[in-house]
């Protein structure tokens, strides 16, 4: 096991390592990669109860970088993505299906730290309800911040939106409550460019076969919800939190893979740098395990949305990135430690990743608009 510094990015979340994915791999490792032997991981991940795909703590996988790298070498890769987006699409499917067969739930709160793929997560979500007969209507708590005047402010003085308060609480109240009495709501929209927060024209009315889908960090927060009606939510919390094991066989949670993620994604669809994603990265990091983290227990679900081989993918836009960051900028020593990380893993092609992926979020070729 190579070992590996964490520094700060040690996740306080708390987990459990699942076998599912082990359980499969062993099944069909010596099929060869046809029609077949995805037919046959289909077939087995569909024999999967809930209980081996999520739970009250995140049922996270676990890599070693040797055996990833043995894996792809061997050429096995296309198996190690195939069963693992089988297994995260089966769960979805299965909270979706969970939620139809309980009318008296009307909304699902998705909570989570920063880049574990909220808004795909509940695209996702949102297929699966439609699948079980439901009508699932979307909304971003980011769409409920106050005017940027009006955001708090970090000790550095700068706009702090990890705080709840960066949320109109109240708009948001009053909002969920005429919409679970059956009133129709016109939805606020943040505009980010300005900074203001404007109505969408878009109105929403919640029938009897509609859900609501609501994503944000602080879906979870008691302060947030305390005022609507417990009965008629359904709380989920995601993570993408992944585990390194160590030779004497204690885990280590880390948030490389979102800190990645998010450096791959901002850079790629916001225009900023790998050096201004590590900047942020450490007030994030606080705001987390302040506002987000603590809600975790909260949750009915934990739902993990890592997947092991995924450094192994972005590594092909983090390490230009990376590379970047220059010596004598103040983030080039994290900057040098990320890059040694996902350099040890082999190269897997993104091409071996659906369209669908939760992982498309990220770095892009999604058949989901953002």
């Amino acid at each position: 096991m190579i070992e590996i510094e964490f520094l700060n990015n040690r996740s306080l979340e708390a987990f459990e390592v699942h076998e599912a994915f082990m359980q499969i791999a062993q099944q069909v490792r010596t099929e060869s990669v046809c029609e077949m032997f995805d037919k046959t991981v289909n077939d087995l991940v569909c024999k999967m109860e809930p209980s081996m795909l999520f739970g009250k703590k995140l049922k996270t996988v676990t890599y070693s970088i040797g055996k990833m790298n043995e894996i792809i070498d061997r050429g096995d890769a296309y198996k190690m993505v195939k069963i693992a987006e089988c297994l995260q699409v089966q769960g979805i499917n299965m909270l979706g299906k969970h939620v139809a067969e309980h009318p008296n739930l009307k909304a699902v709160l998705i909570a989570g730290p920063s880049s574990s793929g909220k808004t795909t997560f509940s695209k996702k979500l949102q297929k699966a309800l439609e699948a079980n007969g439901m009508v699932a209507q979307c909304i971003s708590l980011d769409d409920y911040y106050v005017d940027r005047e009006k955001t708090p402010l970090d000790d550095n003085g700068d706009y702090d939106y990890e705080s709840l308060y960066a949320i109109d609480i109240e708009i948001f109240q009053r909002d969920l409550n005429l919409l679970l009495q059956g009133q129709e709501v016109e939805l606020p929209r943040y505009d980010f460019k300005t900074g203001l927060s404007v109505m969408s024209g878009k109105h929403i009315k919640l029938e009897d076969n509609t859900v609501l889908i609501i994503e944000g960090i602080h879906a979870l927060n008691p302060l947030l919800t305390d005022r609507l009606p417990s009965d008629k939510l359904f709380r989920i919390y995601i993570s993408g939190l992944t585990v390194a094991k160590n030779d004497d066989g204690t885990y280590f949670p880390t948030t490389d893979n979102r800190l990645i993620r998010r450096m791959v994604r901002d850079a790629q669809f916001r225009n900023t740098s790998a050096s201004s994603t590590l900047a942020r990265w450490p007030s994030v990091r606080r705001g987390e395990n302040k506002w987000v983290v603590p809600f975790q227990a909260n949750a009915d679900v934990n739902f993990c949305t890592a997947f092991q081989y995924e450094l192994a993918l972005l590594k092909h836009q983090a390490v230009p990135l990376l590379s970047q960051v220059e010596p004598t900028d103040p983030n080039y020593i994290e900057a040098q430690r990320l890059k040694w990380v996902v350099e040890h893993f082999h190269d897997i092609s993104v091409d071996m990743l659906p369209s669908d992926s939760l992982l498309r979020e990220f770095i892009g070729g999604s058949t989901f608009e953002y």
